[in-house]
């Protein structure tokens, strides 16, 4: 588990939590945060794809706006801090610094070269947006916001894609989830996988939502998900 710094396209750089497999070289995983920033949870998820094999790195999105965000779900200050982070940050940009993410691992010397993306909240749509966007090899979204939003560039998918939807998310509601299967539904590249019953952020492990039978499934199915893609 280390440190490492990546250059971003439009200049300055930025840091990035790195965990590594006992054995290497090894496929890569980008792991997208959430509004709480590179916090225990994201680490906590990047160990844990790294004791499955996983070359896995967690970039510092908001460096643009604040670097070094390291906050949690647990008091009412820190949730407004984070949705001010939130409502300041530049997705578009924030692309561009996962797609800097991806060609930094692909040349790290842990990584073999392949190199998937799993995101959760924000980084669920931003792991759509990698899809559509990057070069990424295969990408997963957990209980993504505002990908209903982007369902015009769904054309653009042509590397796979799993979407983890909760069906009670406050967050996505069900005229979006309705939208996002309209579309995506029947895509060949696509896979997408409804949790009946659940709210947003069903997998994040202490949060007020958290389902361990949702989040085990679905780390499970995303876990097969890579295996076929990136190995």
């Amino acid at each position: 588990m280390t440190q490492v710094t990546i250059k971003a396209a439009d200049g300055g750089s930025f840091s990035a939590y790195v965990a590594q497999p006992t054995s290497h070289p090894a496929p890569g995983l980008v792991v997208i945060q959430e509004i709480f920033g590179v916090n225990k949870v994201m680490r906590d998820l990047c160990d844990h794809y790294a004791s499955l094999g996983y070359v896995a790195i967690c970039p510092d999105l908001f460096w643009r706006i604040e670097p070094g965000i390291d906050i949690t779900d647990k008091t009412e200050e820190e949730w407004n801090k984070a949705f001010s982070l939130f409502q300041a940050f530049d997705q578009d940009t924030g692309v561009q610094d996962i797609q800097a993410t991806i060609a930094f691992l692909r040349e790290y010397e842990a990584c073999n070269g392949k190199v998937g993306t799993v995101g959760f909240c924000l980084g669920g749509k931003l792991a759509y947006l990698a899809a559509t966007r990057t070069d990424a090899d295969a990408s997963v979204g957990y209980y993504g916001v505002g990908i209903e939003q982007a369902l015009d560039e769904a054309a653009k998918i042509t590397r796979p894609l799993m979407l983890h939807i909760a069906t009670e998310d406050q967050f996505c509601p069900p005229e979006a989830q309705k939208a996002i299967h309209a579309r995506l539904d029947g895509h060949d590249q696509v896979t997408l996988h409804d949790y009946q019953g659940q709210d947003h952020a069903f997998a994040r492990e202490g949060g007020a939502h958290y389902d361990r039978a949702s989040a085990d499934l679905a780390d499970q199915r995303s876990l097969a998900f890579f295996k076929s893609a990136i190995g």
